[in-house]
């Protein structure tokens, strides 16, 4: 059975509507939709760091309860587990205050075995961080010597958009290293000072990474490969909070690539047909997340996909 191998920080999401704390939920970029992977089926590791402390222990419960092995997981003993306060505006959009207190020994873990055609995900600063850029460059290189699909999701936030240049040979790496880029308009304006989706495929993806999707939060989704270019509607629906819409977008299309069987061998021959498919998935996912202050799908939604 095929895996997907996940890693990125975790911390404790405390999310704040007008300024009362609502709700503490485990998250984390790449974290969140393996989460809602492992709730679907999918056989899930997950590459992390916590602390020896509360917090640390609520997310370790809290992987175990969702299926996520935590041999992964460096707990380190001095430091303390990162935690975000996100405020909801009233588009309940979230705004975040991060606290960190790392240790200077960091990502001190046993890898995964990863075998041909898993699906490997890496984004936001964690995959950009030079103080992980070892341990993230020894991950990348033994996904491509074993021919696993590279997810790359930037996830490049405003707080970092000064970086932005400085970071910009890491960026490319990683998108040398990707076989299929999904970001948020967002990220590359962030990123590149471009929201278009032709311009950012054609000026920065294309040439390192042909397989290309592009969000815009409640605007069209843009789909750019060497052999499909085509753009996908949202629905309208009322979102609770989007905390973890993009990071289930990207679920949702992996699980949709491993429902479809798309292997490695693959990749540069998808058609528009299967493509649709797995959109719909990504789609599904991320609408299900805006419903409540989880950053990942419900169990119950997991149950029905498993079902079909």
């Amino acid at each position: 059975m095929r895996k997907v191998i996940g890693i990125g920080e975790t911390i404790l999401d405390i999310i704040f509507e007008g300024n009362q704390p609502s709700a503490a939920v485990p998250g984390g970029s790449v974290f969140n939709g393996i989460v809602s992977l492992g709730r679907a089926g999918v056989r899930v590791c997950f590459i992390s760091e916590t602390g020896n402390d509360r917090v640390g222990n609520i997310i370790l419960q809290f992987m175990r309860d969702n299926g996520i092995p935590t041999e992964h997981v460096n707990v380190f003993p001095d430091g303390k587990s990162p935690v975000s306060l996100a405020f909801l505006n009233e588009r309940n959009d979230a705004e975040y205050i991060f606290y960190k207190d790392y240790p200077r020994q960091r990502l001190d873990v046993l890898y995964p075995k990863i075998e041909e055609d898993d699906i490997v995900v890496i984004g936001s600063y964690y995959a950009l961080n030079p103080v992980l850029r070892e341990k993230i460059l020894e991950l990348l290189d033994t996904a491509r010597e074993k021919k696993a699909i590279i997810y790359y999701d930037p996830n490049f936030r405003s707080s970092h958009k000064n970086e932005a240049m400085k970071l910009a040979p890491t960026i490319i790496e990683n998108l040398e290293y990707a076989d299929i880029v999904r970001g948020s308009a967002e990220d590359f304006y962030y990123m590149y000072g471009l929201n278009d989706a032709d311009k950012i495929y054609k000026d920065k993806i294309a040439f390192y990474c042909p397989n290309f999707i592009c969000t815009a939060g409640a605007d069209n989704i843009s789909l750019r490969t060497a052999n499909c270019k085509k753009e996908y509607p949202i629905e309208p629906l009322k979102a609770v909070s989007t905390i973890g819409a993009g990071d289930n977008f990207n679920a949702g299309l992996i699980y949709g690539m491993l429902k479809y069987d798309v292997r490695h061998r693959d990749l540069g021959k998808i058609d528009e047909s299967t493509w649709d498919k797995i959109i719909g998935y990504g789609k599904a996912f991320a609408a299900e997340v805006c419903k409540s202050f989880s950053n990942s799908v419900s169990k119950d939604f997991a149950e029905k996909l498993t079902e079909k």
